[in-house]
């Protein structure tokens, strides 16, 4: 294993400028037993409804399979479709020696205590994989769901599209009702493989004082299609993420998308780095940030080394009531004959606009509320019905807690 030290870890995040730290030894991550749930119809109410929130659907409706992990363990996993895997990373693992060839290959272990930590004490976490020229079509949906009040909840999940295949995911993180405190450390790795097609969208709702460390990375091949989108709209204590994918093969694509609400109190270091190292690759980053009284900054970086790339981001914020905003958009063009593009902005609703609306009969907050959703409204390309409306829900869950 590579070096592990603490202090060369820390010193390595604060050069990075990635935000707050957090004490890992303030959480608990002692193993936590569940009983398996064959039949997740059966699950609480109370989980159900903070679950569906997140995209995750008890009755898995138009959903191909599903992955849930209560806490440290998981609780459900399996696959309706024919040409597609839904496993627990530690089941996998065992069974599955080629699993070996994708665990920590593109994230790696030393990147930070985070990572280190992931590695040194796993839970669990999932391998989602489509077989090659398998199309998934209906959505596989996956769960991470604290329960247990102060944990830390350390997972690893792997998402592999083998070559000419389909796979659309909705992965919901969400906290019981009762829960107010824990940590999230999440690590992804995603194997997007020769004219396959993987589309991955997460939605968190978590907890007032939960802290969050996602850590990502993505690898595309030729003809390859990767679309991220990233949704929080609920209230956290710290978020940070910088998901990272590289375009390997000649016409691969990505395409980040993120909407994002910092409420008051919280704080958000989120981005999304695309690295286009083959020709005719395309690259595009899309971010929608509103602070309704927290602190966000927003990163993007596109990252050109061949010519013939062409790549475009794209960073709006809109400041509600008070927090601030800090976008920060980034081209390195690395060789003469790159397309690179960025429009960043920072702002309030336009009075004028507000006061339209309220003479066609719209109260202020309505007024605003329009707006609001306007705003957040975002075409992602590619996207199957079941995915986006799921998104449109957690735009208009959002206008609750903004207004």
């Amino acid at each position: 294993m590579r070096g592990l030290d603490e202090k060369a870890l820390q010193a390595k995040e604060k050069k990075a400028g990635l935000g707050q730290d957090i004490d890992l030894s303030a959480y608990e991550s002692k193993p936590i037993l569940h009983d398996y749930v064959e039949d997740i119809g059966t699950l609480s109410e109370a989980d159900k409804r903070r679950m569906i929130l997140a995209g995750v659907d008890a009755t898995e409706t138009d959903r191909s399979g599903t992955y849930i992990q209560k806490d440290t363990t998981a609780i459900h996993a399996h696959s309706k479709q024919e040409g597609l895997e839904v496993m627990p990373i530690k089941k996998a693992l065992e069974k599955h020696d080629w699993l070996k060839d994708y665990y920590w290959k593109l994230v790696g272990v030393d990147t930070d205590k985070y990572t280190a930590t992931a590695q040194l004490d796993l839970h669990d976490g999932y391998v989602i994989r489509a077989l090659p020229g398998s199309k998934v079509i209906y959505p596989v949906q996956a769960c991470l769901y604290l329960e247990k009040e102060g944990l830390s909840q350390n997972v690893h999940n792997i998402i592999i599209a083998e070559e000419d295949s389909e796979l659309h995911i909705i992965t919901g993180c969400a906290t019981a009702e009762h829960l107010r405190r824990g940590l999230h450390v999440g690590i992804s790795e995603f194997f997007v493989k020769k004219n396959a097609k993987l589309s991955f969208t997460m939605i968190h709702n978590w907890a007032e004082e939960m802290m969050v460390r996602p850590r990502s990375v993505g690898r595309v091949e030729e003809g390859g299609l990767f679309l991220n989108n990233y949704i929080c709209m609920k209230p956290v204590k710290s978020l940070q993420m910088y998901p990272t994918t590289h375009l390997v093969g000649k016409g691969a694509v990505a395409r980040f998308y993120s909407l994002l609400v910092g409420s008051p109190g919280c704080e958000m270091d989120v981005g999304g780095r695309i690295i286009l190292k083959a020709a005719d690759t395309r690259a595009e980053i899309v971010a929608r940030t509103i602070s309704n009284g927290g602190n966000i900054i927003a990163r993007g970086d596109l990252v050109g080394e061949v010519p013939g790339i062409k790549a475009h981001l794209e960073c709006r914020g809109l400041i509600l009531n008070g927090g601030t905003i800090h976008a920060i958009p980034e081209l390195n063009g690395k060789v003469a004959g790159v397309e690179m593009s960025h429009e960043a902005a920072v702002g309030k609703i336009a009075q004028e606009e507000i006061l339209y609306l309220m003479s066609r009969g719209l109260s202020e907050d309505d007024a605003t509320a329009t707006i609001v959703r306007g705003f957040l409204s975002v075409d992602i390309p590619g996207l199957p019905p079941q995915l986006k409306a799921e998104i449109d829900r957690a735009v208009a869950e959002s206008d609750k807690d903004m207004m």
